[in-house]
């Protein structure tokens, strides 16, 4: 069992397919029970910014620990994130890269593109996100000086 409290995903018009798919992910393969689905719900065009905002919030607000956005590349969710202070989120297209960020920059969302990443690893990157720590020691100092 993993030690989450909660976890917030949302996503826009062109990721809700897979946002809904690590929902299910995270509730039948992970056995999460607080996993909050903030929308989108359709592929009636929305705008990123306001579900990044969503997400972010519940973490800002300790509601969850972590969040998980999820656009057409990945690119729009991790700038717009990125933007809230104390938000560290990572655009990660394979498990490497959501284990470095977790240990090397205490990332709390990891943001994916639903139309250029490999559907079949998609599980795995959620997965080594949230099971990876932080290492702490000499990356905490560098995180101190994003600020």
């Amino acid at each position: 069992m993993l030690d989450i409290n909660s976890i917030s995903i949302a996503s826009d018009h062109a990721g809700y397919i897979v946002k809904d798919m690590i929902v299910d992910f995270l509730k039948n393969d992970l056995k999460l029970s607080s996993v909050l689905n903030l929308g989108c719900d359709s592929s009636d065009s929305v705008d990123y910014p306001d579900y990044s905002k969503k997400v972010c919030s519940n973490i800002l607000n300790g509601i969850s620990n972590y969040g998980i956005l999820v656009c057409g590349t990945g690119i729009g969710m991790s700038m717009a994130a990125n933007k809230i202070s104390t938000i560290r989120a990572a655009l990660c297209k394979d498990a490497y890269a959501a284990i470095m960020t977790r240990q090397h920059n205490n990332a709390n969302v990891l943001c994916i593109g639903a139309r250029n990443t490999d559907p079949n690893t998609i599980n795995e990157i959620v997965h080594a996100f949230l099971v990876t720590n932080f290492d702490g020691g000499r990356h905490q100092k560098r995180i101190s000086k994003f600020s």
